[in-house]
């Protein structure tokens, strides 16, 4: 007697962005289709998707608590034994801050992707489709399973873990910080909607106004959008041993998108300073993915040296 298998499943989580929206009478797109409308668009043979529509949002609007509701969906769909894959779709904005959070809070045998477009379902050069179909096949690559959330976009499979956004509108928009390899990275699995994690931009001239009002806005950590190879001033120094007097952790990344960075510059506000007053450099996470790292680790309760350790990578 032959047993019929059923096809395998993925799950599909519809979160908005760009992939879900229409432009409206007024001009402005807006999050209108749900994961059952973009699945319409597929060819499903082989494959059976299943939906849920968790959120409808531009990804510019999400809180850590929207990204820990996505991560916690994600967590379910794992669990279920008849899941083969996850897909979540999602605005560009923000996919880079999202991935990684997934990526640190599960540990699963089955592939996570997301992905997501560039232009609204009601472009001539629309790209959800094409993407949500790479998505769909790598979900469903077992291959994948265990090797941490990956990004597919624009024909790119990218890992999570030092992903960013370099363009805001070619349909190839992500790019990784570092060769793309699989990164040993910390499971960090404690919700971190109730911490605070600010990022201060530095800039040539800058003072440290925003730095002071993040404490009195009692930050659990800061992020600094820093120069170079992650280099600030005078102004910024002084800051940063007052954070690390009230034992806020502060971590510098930089403006510059590519390239590994060290703590090398002196001269009373370089990285080598920033270093000794007590910041800690991350090497490869550009500021919206150190913000989420470091929101995670501050979660976990993490020591110092775990915190400098986990952004050494």
């Amino acid at each position: 007697m032959n047993v019929r298998r059923p096809y395998p499943s993925v799950a599909v989580i519809a979160t908005g962005g760009t992939i879900a929206s229409r432009r409206g009478p007024d001009g402005a797109s807006t999050p209108t289709l749900t994961g059952g409308d973009l699945l319409t668009l597929l060819p499903q043979a082989g494959t059976r998707l299943q939906t849920i529509d968790l959120m409808s949002k531009d990804s510019a609007s999400l809180t850590l608590a929207d990204m820990q509701r996505i991560s916690d969906a994600v967590g379910l769909q794992l669990k279920d034994p008849t899941v083969v894959g996850v897909v979540v779709l999602h605005g560009t904005d923000a996919m880079e801050e999202t991935a990684l959070l997934v990526h640190l809070q599960h540990t699963s045998s089955k592939p996570v992707i997301l992905t997501g477009a560039q232009f609204t379902a009601d472009h001539p050069k629309a790209d959800g489709p094409a993407n949500l179909a790479l998505a769909v096949e790598a979900a469903t690559d077992q291959r994948l399973a265990g090797r941490g959330v990956f990004v597919s976009f624009g024909g790119r499979l990218l890992p999570a873990w030092g992903i960013y956004k370099h363009s805001a509108d070619d349909p190839d928009a992500f790019r990784s910080a570092r060769h793309p390899a699989l990164i040993e990275s910390p499971r960090l699995s404690k919700p971190i909607s109730a911490i605070r994690v600010d990022i201060v931009a530095v800039y040539p001239g800058c003072d440290a106004a925003h730095i002071h009002a993040s404490l009195d806005a009692r930050a659990n950590g800061i992020i600094l959008a820093a120069l170079g190879s992650g280099n600030a001033n005078t102004a910024i120094i002084k800051a940063v041993r007052r954070c690390t007097e009230r034992g806020v952790p502060v971590v510098v990344s930089s403006r510059v998108p590519d390239g590994l960075l060290t703590p090398s510059y002196g001269g009373g506000g370089g990285g080598h300073d920033l270093a000794n007053a007590g910041a800690i450099h991350s090497s490869t996470l550009r500021p919206g993915q150190a913000r989420i790292l470091l929101a995670a680790l501050v979660a976990a309760g993490s020591p110092f040296s775990s915190i400098a350790s986990a952004f050494g990578d």
